[in-house]
């Protein structure tokens, strides 16, 4: 049986040639992307001729035609109709909304969670590969469009009975394991909305034990959600979403890192696309330190935290943990 390192999926494939087109503003010629693109890569390496090849990448441009994707074919500057060392793009211009387009807040929160189905895992591993192979090429390559292949996150356990409990105004309790305890406490509250923000689902309510409205992360509840049979006013759920992005946002915006990256690696792709310029750096909002902190250190010594000194103590504390477990040779820079 085929693995998929051997014989990608097309679908697949065409992912990962609209990812590598979108990326770059000058194109890509034919040789590059049969070399560098994963799907036309491992068919080279299984001993798939250049001709098959260039035949299957032909397919494959027309399928995206198609498809409505603008592949636009760029000829010799001093003969346009000379397409011997034609190069391929996909223009982002086509996608870029008009310049006059607003929206109002609620309308930001709902596409602000219905871009919780669109995640930035669906640029696969290989599509990640294929364009650091083509920056090595010395090619100019921009921070890709994210989501063009549609994966629906694996939402918690939690998120199904929440949802439930919040349609029927029920109260709800569980245990929740807070970053930086050891051991998990029960919350007995009354949810009001479901929020995804930065990628993580969180759920908005009064919580009945604290006395106070409380945003709770999904993936910190460890136990299993139970329904109560105690109700609450179902009026109070209305704008309840619009509150917790609001009040995240504005935590966001006081709790900002002072970070330095690496040009051209993967943390500078991600982290730049949420920055704002900074002196010393770029300085990026965020909501947790815990989880901004496993972020961070996964990129390794492509970023350096300069500020604030508990996000970095943060990031040391996990780049040390990971070098004690692999043994030397896992460098820091943080």
């Amino acid at each position: 049986m085929p693995t998929e390192t051997s014989r990608s999926a097309p679908e697949e494939r065409l992912v990962n040639l609209v990812v590598a087109l979108m990326a770059t503003e000058q194109g890509l010629t034919k040789d590059t992307i049969l070399s560098s693109v994963a799907g036309y890569r491992e068919q080279g390496s299984a001993g798939a001729s250049k001709d098959a090849l260039e035949k299957m990448f032909e397919r494959d441009k027309e399928n995206l035609r198609s498809l409505g994707i603008p592949v636009e074919t760029i000829g010799d500057y001093a003969d346009p109709d000379d397409l011997r060392e034609a190069r391929y793009r996909i223009p982002t211009a086509e996608y870029e909304l008009p310049a006059d387009i607003e929206f109002t807040p609620a309308e930001l929160a709902v596409l602000n969670l219905a871009g919780g189905v669109w995640s930035e895992s669906s640029m696969s591993a290989d599509a990640r590969s294929g364009l650091r192979k083509i920056r090595a090429l010395g090619i100019d390559v921009d921070a890709p469009i994210i989501g063009y292949s549609p994966r629906v996150n694996l939402r918690e356990p939690a998120f199904a009975p929440m949802q439930r409990a919040i349609e029927q105004g029920r109260v709800v309790e569980f245990s929740y394991l807070k970053a930086g305890e050891e051991s998990a406490r029960v919350r007995r509250v009354q949810p009001y909305a479901l929020i995804e923000y930065e990628a993580r689902w969180h759920v908005y309510g009064f919580d009945l034990i604290q006395g106070d409205v409380r945003t709770f992360l999904l993936s910190r509840i460890v136990s299993d959600v139970a329904i109560t049979r105690t109700s609450f006013d179902l009026a109070l759920r209305e704008g309840a979403g619009e509150r917790a992005l609001t009040g995240l946002a504005e935590l966001a915006a006081r709790q900002q890192a002072l970070l330095e990256i690496a040009p051209g690696t993967e943390a500078a792709l991600r982290l730049t696309r949420r920055a704002t310029p900074a002196d010393q750096g770029i300085r990026v909002p965020y909501v947790d330190v815990h989880i901004f902190a496993d972020e961070l250190a996964s990129y390794g010594p492509e970023v350096r935290v300069v500020e604030p000194g508990e996000l970095r103590d943060q990031v040391i504390a996990r780049l040390e943990r990971t070098l004690r477990v692999h043994g030397t040779g896992a460098g820091e820079r943080s």
